[in-house]
Protein backbone atom coordinates (compact mmCIF):
# COMPACT_ATOMS: atom_id res chain seq x y z
CA UNK A 1 0.00 0.00 0.00
CA UNK A 2 1.47 3.86 -1.51
CA UNK A 3 2.01 5.80 2.16
CA UNK A 4 1.00 9.62 1.52
CA UNK A 5 4.35 11.01 0.52
CA UNK A 6 4.73 8.32 -1.88
CA UNK A 7 1.60 9.03 -3.71
CA UNK A 8 2.66 12.81 -3.28
CA UNK A 9 6.16 11.86 -5.32
CA UNK A 10 4.08 9.99 -7.71
CA UNK A 11 1.29 12.87 -8.77
CA UNK A 12 4.44 15.05 -8.52
CA UNK A 13 6.72 13.35 -11.50
CA UNK A 14 4.22 13.38 -13.97
CA UNK A 15 3.07 16.88 -14.73
CA UNK A 16 4.32 19.85 -16.27
CA UNK A 17 8.45 19.49 -15.62
CA UNK A 18 8.14 17.40 -18.69
CA UNK A 19 7.05 20.47 -20.74
CA UNK A 20 10.42 22.15 -19.45
CA UNK A 21 12.68 20.31 -22.01
CA UNK A 22 10.95 21.63 -24.80
CA UNK A 23 10.35 25.45 -23.50
CA UNK A 24 14.05 25.19 -22.69
CA UNK A 25 15.58 24.74 -26.04
CA UNK A 26 13.33 27.28 -27.24
CA UNK A 27 14.70 29.83 -24.88
CA UNK A 28 18.21 28.27 -26.14
CA UNK A 29 17.10 28.81 -29.60
CA UNK A 30 16.46 32.49 -29.34
CA UNK A 31 19.67 33.24 -27.09
CA UNK A 32 21.89 31.87 -29.58
CA UNK A 33 20.57 33.49 -32.64
CA UNK A 34 20.28 36.76 -30.43
CA UNK A 35 24.15 36.19 -29.68
CA UNK A 36 24.70 35.14 -33.53
CA UNK A 37 23.26 38.68 -34.50
CA UNK A 38 25.59 40.68 -31.74
CA UNK A 39 28.62 38.38 -33.06
CA UNK A 40 27.79 39.29 -36.64
CA UNK A 41 27.56 43.33 -35.16
CA UNK A 42 30.96 43.24 -33.20
CA UNK A 43 32.61 41.58 -36.62
CA UNK A 44 31.08 44.43 -38.76
CA UNK A 45 32.11 47.06 -36.06
CA UNK A 46 35.70 46.05 -36.38
CA UNK A 47 35.99 44.96 -40.42
CA UNK A 48 33.81 48.46 -41.26
CA UNK A 49 32.70 47.43 -44.56
CA UNK A 50 31.82 49.75 -47.43
CA UNK A 51 28.11 51.38 -46.24
CA UNK A 52 27.10 50.94 -49.63
CA UNK A 53 27.81 47.88 -50.66
CA UNK A 54 25.85 44.36 -49.63
CA UNK A 55 28.00 43.59 -46.98
CA UNK A 56 27.71 47.75 -45.36
CA UNK A 57 23.62 47.42 -46.09
CA UNK A 58 23.26 43.82 -44.28
CA UNK A 59 25.92 45.21 -41.31
CA UNK A 60 23.26 48.23 -41.38
CA UNK A 61 20.45 46.07 -40.49
CA UNK A 62 22.04 44.02 -38.00
CA UNK A 63 22.98 47.38 -36.07
CA UNK A 64 19.18 48.29 -36.34
CA UNK A 65 18.09 45.43 -35.11
CA UNK A 66 20.35 45.45 -31.96
CA UNK A 67 20.57 48.94 -31.22
CA UNK A 68 18.30 49.43 -28.83
CA UNK A 69 19.80 46.09 -26.73
CA UNK A 70 23.35 47.26 -27.18
CA UNK A 71 22.87 50.86 -26.66
CA UNK A 72 21.97 50.59 -22.38
CA UNK A 73 25.46 48.71 -22.78
CA UNK A 74 27.35 51.28 -24.41
CA UNK A 75 26.19 53.79 -22.23
CA UNK A 76 27.37 52.06 -19.32
CA UNK A 77 30.93 51.76 -20.90
CA UNK A 78 30.69 55.30 -22.11
CA UNK A 79 30.37 56.47 -18.29
CA UNK A 80 33.84 54.34 -17.37
CA UNK A 81 35.14 55.55 -20.33
CA UNK A 82 35.92 52.46 -21.80
CA UNK A 83 35.24 51.45 -25.86
CA UNK A 84 31.40 51.50 -26.98
CA UNK A 85 32.90 48.78 -29.47
CA UNK A 86 32.85 46.19 -26.42
CA UNK A 87 28.81 46.74 -26.10
CA UNK A 88 28.26 43.98 -27.76
CA UNK A 89 30.18 41.76 -25.50
CA UNK A 90 28.84 43.24 -21.65
CA UNK A 91 25.33 42.59 -23.85
CA UNK A 92 26.30 38.85 -24.86
CA UNK A 93 27.15 38.28 -20.97
CA UNK A 94 23.80 40.25 -20.04
CA UNK A 95 21.80 37.59 -22.57
CA UNK A 96 23.62 34.72 -21.24
CA UNK A 97 23.17 35.61 -17.47
CA UNK A 98 19.32 36.78 -18.74
CA UNK A 99 18.75 33.36 -19.98
CA UNK A 100 20.21 31.40 -17.54
CA UNK A 101 17.84 33.10 -14.86
CA UNK A 102 14.59 33.12 -17.00
CA UNK A 103 15.06 29.28 -17.46
CA UNK A 104 15.02 28.84 -13.64
CA UNK A 105 12.41 30.83 -13.28
CA UNK A 106 10.42 28.85 -15.58
CA UNK A 107 11.49 25.44 -13.96
CA UNK A 108 10.99 26.86 -10.49
CA UNK A 109 7.74 27.60 -11.93
CA UNK A 110 6.43 24.23 -13.08
CA UNK A 111 7.73 22.78 -10.16
CA UNK A 112 5.29 25.24 -7.96
CA UNK A 113 2.93 24.35 -9.51
CA UNK A 114 3.90 20.49 -9.56
CA UNK A 115 4.12 20.38 -6.19
CA UNK A 116 1.06 22.57 -4.79
CA UNK A 117 -1.26 20.50 -6.99
CA UNK A 118 -0.07 17.24 -5.57
CA UNK A 119 0.17 18.41 -2.20
CA UNK A 120 -3.44 19.64 -2.72
CA UNK A 121 -4.43 16.75 -4.15
CA UNK A 122 -2.88 14.11 -1.31
CA UNK A 123 -3.72 16.61 1.68
CA UNK A 124 0.17 16.77 2.63
CA UNK A 125 0.27 19.68 4.27
CA UNK A 126 3.54 19.66 5.39
CA UNK A 127 4.86 19.85 1.92
CA UNK A 128 1.56 22.46 1.04
CA UNK A 129 3.45 25.07 4.03
CA UNK A 130 6.96 24.27 2.55
CA UNK A 131 5.55 25.21 -1.40
CA UNK A 132 3.95 28.35 -0.03
CA UNK A 133 7.34 29.48 1.79
CA UNK A 134 9.13 28.24 -0.92
CA UNK A 135 6.56 30.16 -3.58
CA UNK A 136 7.02 33.43 -1.76
CA UNK A 137 11.02 33.56 -1.94
CA UNK A 138 10.65 32.29 -5.53
CA UNK A 139 8.32 35.52 -5.90
CA UNK A 140 11.22 38.18 -4.61
CA UNK A 141 13.47 36.31 -6.39
CA UNK A 142 11.61 37.05 -9.71
CA UNK A 143 11.32 40.79 -8.28
CA UNK A 144 15.13 40.69 -8.52
CA UNK A 145 15.55 39.61 -12.04
CA UNK A 146 12.89 42.14 -12.75
CA UNK A 147 15.07 45.14 -11.28
CA UNK A 148 18.15 44.12 -12.84
CA UNK A 149 16.39 43.90 -16.02
CA UNK A 150 14.70 47.04 -15.87
CA UNK A 151 17.93 48.98 -14.67
CA UNK A 152 18.91 48.96 -18.37
CA UNK A 153 15.40 51.25 -19.04
CA UNK A 154 13.91 53.86 -17.43
CA UNK A 155 12.73 53.41 -13.83
CA UNK A 156 10.10 54.98 -12.44
CA UNK A 157 8.61 55.01 -8.53
CA UNK A 158 5.14 55.35 -9.92
CA UNK A 159 4.97 52.23 -12.04
CA UNK A 160 5.11 47.84 -11.29
CA UNK A 161 9.00 48.58 -11.23
CA UNK A 162 8.33 50.92 -8.70
CA UNK A 163 6.71 48.36 -6.62
CA UNK A 164 9.44 45.84 -7.27
CA UNK A 165 11.95 48.29 -6.24
CA UNK A 166 10.20 49.10 -2.75
CA UNK A 167 9.89 45.78 -2.28
CA UNK A 168 13.50 44.53 -2.99
CA UNK A 169 14.92 47.82 -1.61
CA UNK A 170 14.90 46.86 2.14
CA UNK A 171 17.11 44.16 1.56
CA UNK A 172 19.30 45.47 -1.43
CA UNK A 173 20.02 48.74 0.35
CA UNK A 174 21.77 47.16 3.65
CA UNK A 175 23.79 44.56 1.23
CA UNK A 176 24.61 47.68 -0.86
CA UNK A 177 26.61 49.22 2.25
CA UNK A 178 28.11 45.95 2.85
CA UNK A 179 29.12 44.69 -0.48
CA UNK A 180 31.21 47.09 -2.73
CA UNK A 181 30.55 46.75 -6.22
CA UNK A 182 33.20 44.68 -8.83
CA UNK A 183 34.32 47.25 -11.36
CA UNK A 184 30.93 48.89 -12.80
CA UNK A 185 29.12 45.54 -11.82
CA UNK A 186 26.67 45.32 -8.44
CA UNK A 187 26.77 41.72 -7.07
CA UNK A 188 24.82 42.03 -4.23
CA UNK A 189 22.30 40.79 -6.00
CA UNK A 190 23.45 38.39 -7.44
CA UNK A 191 25.16 37.53 -3.66
CA UNK A 192 21.64 37.43 -2.38
CA UNK A 193 20.13 35.34 -5.47
CA UNK A 194 22.65 32.42 -4.12
CA UNK A 195 21.53 32.79 -0.44
CA UNK A 196 18.10 32.49 -1.92
CA UNK A 197 18.52 29.48 -3.95
CA UNK A 198 20.58 27.86 -0.75
CA UNK A 199 17.46 29.17 1.41
CA UNK A 200 15.13 27.28 -0.68
CA UNK A 201 17.01 24.02 -0.65
CA UNK A 202 16.42 24.25 2.78
CA UNK A 203 13.12 24.58 2.80
CA UNK A 204 12.52 21.73 0.30
CA UNK A 205 14.49 19.32 2.31
CA UNK A 206 12.66 20.00 5.97
CA UNK A 207 9.10 20.08 4.26
CA UNK A 208 9.99 16.78 2.01
CA UNK A 209 9.26 17.84 -1.44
Amino acid sequence: MNTGKETFNVNFNFMLLPIYPFISSIVFLAAAIFVGLLLLRLTFSYTDPNPFGAVGRFAFKIRKITERFVYPAARLLAQFRVNIKFAPLVTIFLTVIIAYFLLGIIQNTFFIIDVLTAALATGNIKALIGVLLYAAISIFVLFIFIRFLSSWFVFSRSTFLGFVGRVTDPVLIPLRRIIPTVGMFDISAMLLLLLLGFLQTIIRNIFGF
